[in-house]
């Protein structure tokens, strides 16, 4: 290195408040980009590029007259300074015009260097010392050189070929307490990896502890059903179960019912949704001019074990569109029935077993049919019914909007009315 520290002497400059000019070939220069040397003072002109003590971060280098790329050049850190109340995209812009695309100070580091050429930090990180620099008087002892055994002629010739020691570094107690503070006002970067780690640790220990017992008895369970439990099974649930009680789904008779017993069967069974006046000119084409007052409805479900075998099965349901003909399955019929489709007309309710329409939708599984067109029904809005919307036009959605359906009403009947699912 030349006898004039850069770095020094540009704090210098700046603390002094004396004017840094640019010169190139031709004389002086205005701007930072066509000059070739800075003009820190009266005596000290250094070229821009010139390599100062300040290393880039990631590097381990100790010499800028070695390894030069290893260390920010003078306009580097001049221009971090000057730039020091610009923001972040006019820093990195100005930097890269003046064809510091890669070797500028980063926006992270600019406020500490800018701290330290102005004098109010003596700490910088990354910044090496000057080799002759020293805080300790001439002719004083070394520091722990009482403790320190007297060396060798043959290490003395020894550390003549070897890199110079560095002296361990003693921080200032007011330094570190400086330190501390700017380090509590610190943000850290996060990038798309360190943003997604944790707090802390999930543990799913309590979920699984109160699983295991179900899932015992689920396993002894699929092995055969001979596991005997204590418990006397219930007269009534067997005697539902050894009877075929099928489900039953009680429609609307309202003319204005979207689905009514001519077209319920392509609705619900083959997921087609024909208008009831095309559906009843249809069934009058082949000599049904009445519909039938029960009509069987079949569909395929797939059930998944506790082993994870998948068996599918053929469900029958039976839909009704009055109370006369619901009562041909019986006394209990109420009891078998899962589902009432409603136009919102509340007349439809007063020859059912429960006429209020909340007392009613709190018994079985109430469904809202409207056209995908139709304004909202505010009688229905105290019903707690799920709306079930029937694009008039898009006939190749019916397929999802019938798989919603069954899809409700399978999770309702499950939680509601287990023991129908397995007829």
């Amino acid at each position: 290195m030349s006898s004039t520290d850069p770095l020094q002497a540009l704090r210098q400059a700046i603390k002094s408040k004396s004017q840094i000019k640019y010169s190139n070939d031709s004389g002086p220069t205005e701007s930072l980009q066509s000059a070739t040397h800075l003009i820190l003072s009266a005596s000290v002109t250094l070229p821009k590029s010139t390599p100062t003590r300040l290393r880039k971060p990631g590097s381990s280098s100790t010499d800028p007259s070695t390894s030069p790329k290893d260390f920010f050049t003078l306009d580097a850190v001049y221009l971090a300074w000057l730039l020091r109340d610009a923001s972040g995209a006019e820093y990195m812009k100005q930097a890269r015009e003046n064809g510091l695309a890669v070797g500028f100070v980063s926006i992270t580091e600019r406020k500490s260097v800018v701290d330290w050429l102005e004098g109010r930090t003596s700490d910088l990180p990354n910044l090496i010392p000057v080799p002759s620099e020293t805080t300790t008087p001439p002719g004083s002892p070394q520091r722990g050189a009482a403790a320190l055994p007297s060396r060798s002629h043959s290490s003395r010739h020894t550390d003549t070929h070897s890199s110079p020691t560095k002296r361990k570094y003693v921080p200032d107690l007011a330094d570190v307490e400086v330190v501390k503070k700017i380090k509590l006002g610190e943000i850290e970067l996060r990038d798309r990896n360190t943003v997604l780690h944790g707090v802390k640790p999930n543990n799913f220990s309590s979920v699984k502890t109160g699983f295991a017992e179900k899932l015992k008895k689920m396993k002894e369970t699929s092995k055969g059903g001979a596991v005997s439990t204590p418990q006397t099974p219930d007269p009534k649930l067997q005697a539902k179960k050894a009877k075929n009680l099928f489900p039953i789904i009680i429609i609307s008779s309202s003319p204005t019912s979207l689905v009514t017993m001519h077209n319920v069967k392509r609705f619900l069974q083959d997921a087609f949704f024909e208008t009831p006046h095309d559906a009843r000119a249809h069934a009058a084409s082949e000599g049904n001019p009445r519909a039938e007052d029960v009509v069987p409805i079949y569909r395929k479900r797939t059930t998944i074990d506790s082993s994870g075998r998948e068996t599918e099965i053929q469900m029958r349901y039976f839909v009704v569109d009055s109370a006369e003909a619901l009562s041909k399955f019986g006394q209990d019929a109420w009891d078998r029935v899962v589902c009432v489709m409603t136009t919102g007309q509340a007349w439809q309710f007063k020859p059912y077993k429960w006429n209020d329409p909340k007392v009613l939708f709190h018994h079985v599984k109430g469904f809202y049919v409207s056209l995908t067109s139709d304004p909202p029904n505010p009688k229905i809005k105290d019903w707690n019914v799920t709306e079930l919307k029937i694009d008039p036009n898009r006939r190749h959605v019916d397929k999802s909007t019938v798989a919603q359906f069954w899809k409700t009403l399978d999770a309702w009947t499950l939680a509601n009315k287990p023991w129908i699912m397995k007829t």
